[in-house]
């Protein structure tokens, strides 16, 4: 029973911290564009397929061998999804978020829902046309070996799948390189002037519309790098967004809406929370912990861990 509970709380912390930077992604866009993005799941399937074919379908990144290449090329994916997340806002977004919206009575909160909606089904259709059904994997030797840890006083051992702990050492890496962008360049003090005032900081002659098109770049790269990150060790098809935008929604939402900090902290927690309760539920039941941990600390404190009450942190 120990070795069962110790593996299962090391599982979580370290599949946390892949859905902590997935969850970044979609707490950048949100705390400085204000947009809810539906989306934000099929940008992660993009940097899973982005990484993919870098490794399987080019030989640039080849020379790097079977254990480095799918990190890389993960990491890759990243400005990759800047590109695309750029041009994405510069065409279609930027009409329904930022500045252009002040003078109407939603603030384009409507226009955001369909348009992100849509975009999201253009990519899952879109995806299902171009890479086909069939379940895909980025291949790599480390996931099928683990790293084998004690015996500890109890007698018992633990294992640390080895494709998961390099890829929470790439997120965690990721994410402190963001937070340091954010906190100690002059970029980041542009982003968050935007962030918080973008009337004011236009006064100031920071280019808003740019600074949300870098926001919305970055929180694609972002998510994408996650997404590749966990093409590592398990297989996906063009709806597996579907299957994370719950839980990158979750992780924003329990961290603090604006919080970027806190999105890491509440993608943490997901991940902590979906493997412990396998302890005591079968799998099909791992969401519903999820929901039930986060109606507890959303009805204890609605603005999350890490966020403020009257406004955005």
């Amino acid at each position: 029973m120990f070795e069962n509970i110790l593996n299962a709380v090391a599982a979580g912390l370290i599949i946390g911290c892949i859905y902590g930077l997935m969850c970044i992604g979609l707490g950048l866009i949100f705390g400085i564009m204000k947009v809810v993005n539906f989306a934000q799941g099929e940008l992660l399937m993009l940097g899973m397929y982005v990484s993919l074919y870098l490794v399987a379908g080019f030989t640039a990144i080849g020379f790097l061998g079977p254990y480095a290449a799918p990190f890389v090329a993960a990491l890759i994916a990243g400005p990759v999804l800047f590109g695309g997340g750029a041009l994405l806002h510069r065409f279609v977004l930027r009409h329904v978020s930022g500045l252009s919206t002040a003078s109407r009575q939603d603030e384009g909160g409507f226009g955001q829902l369909i348009v992100t909606l849509g975009i999201s089904l253009i990519l899952q259709n879109g995806g299902l046309i171009l890479f086909g059904s069939t379940p895909e994997s980025v291949l790599t030797p480390l996931s099928a070996s683990a790293f084998i840890l004690g015996p500890f006083p109890t007698g018992a051992l633990l294992f640390l799948n080895k494709a998961q702990v390099f890829a929470a050492v790439v997120a965690i890496v990721v994410a402190v390189v963001l937070w340091l962008v954010m906190e100690r360049t002059t970029l980041g003090k542009a982003l968050r002037a935007a962030a918080d005032n973008p009337v004011a900081a236009t006064y100031m002659g920071i280019d808003v519309d740019r600074a949300y098109r870098i926001a919305f770049g970055l929180g694609a790269a972002i998510t994408a790098i996650a997404g590749g990150l966990m093409a590592t060790y398990l297989s996906f098809t063009p709806f597996v967004g579907l299957d994370y935008v719950i839980i990158m929604y979750s992780g924003v939402v329990l961290g603090g809406m604006g919080s970027i900090l806190g999105a890491f902290w509440g993608g943490l927690l997901v991940g902590f929370v979906q493997q412990a309760s396998t302890l005591v539920l079968p799998p099909q039941l791992q969401n519903a912990a999820i929901f039930v941990v986060f109606l507890l600390i959303v009805g204890l404190r609605p603005q999350g861990l890490f966020g403020r009450s009257a406004e955005r942190a």
